[in-house]
């Protein structure tokens, strides 16, 4: 197969068979590692579920922004059959330090802006991870107690991380140097 951008919901080449499923959502391995793919109506639940079950630290959360994704050949990262597909994804890692286990989450995040509840009740440490995926990707973490900028400043406009963010809004300002002797 060619390369080829195709909208994101056309992408039926990338779901995968789940083999299980965790607190009601479908589960993949990838690389030996089980992937939770709750929907963002059982995203909670199912964060609250990998809580209970030991996993007491979320050592990564983040956003992606699958605008214009390129689909070559076999897909690097499949969903679940079913899978509604939309721009965003927030992706949480977490860990049981007991166990020596980790589960990742993958949640699809439509709507503009895209919301989703806030990990902070739970997760307190998630805090300023939530905070950059809003800076960047303008993703809004429902609940989040101070969901500010961290990375740009506040008077920023739009979120330089998305795909259709345009490039080279800041002007380079260069200093002169004087050569040492």
């Amino acid at each position: 197969m060619t390369d080829e951008t195709l909208p994101i919901a056309d992408t039926d080449a990338m779901h995968a068979e789940a083999t299980e499923t965790y607190a009601g959502a479908p589960v993949l391995l990838s690389y030996g590692q089980r992937v939770v793919f709750p929907t963002a109506d059982q995203y909670l639940d199912v964060v609250q579920s990998i809580y209970r079950d030991g996993y007491t630290m979320c050592v990564d959360l983040c956003a992606v922004d699958y605008q214009g994704f390129t689909l070559s050949g076999d897909a690097n990262s499949p969903t679940p059959a079913g899978t509604q597909l939309h721009r965003f994804e927030v992706v949480a890692n977490f860990l049981s330090m007991s166990e020596r286990k980790r589960v990742r989450v993958r949640v699809q995040v439509g709507g503009e802006p895209p919301v989703l509840p806030s990990l902070f009740s739970i997760y307190p440490g998630v805090e300023a991870m939530e905070r950059e995926a809003f800076d960047l990707f303008g993703v809004i973490f429902d609940g989040h107690p101070d969901l500010t900028r961290i990375l740009m400043p506040e008077d920023w406009e739009g979120h330089p991380l998305r795909k259709d963010y345009k490039i080279g809004n800041v002007p380079v300002q260069f200093k002169s140097v004087s050569p040492t002797r």
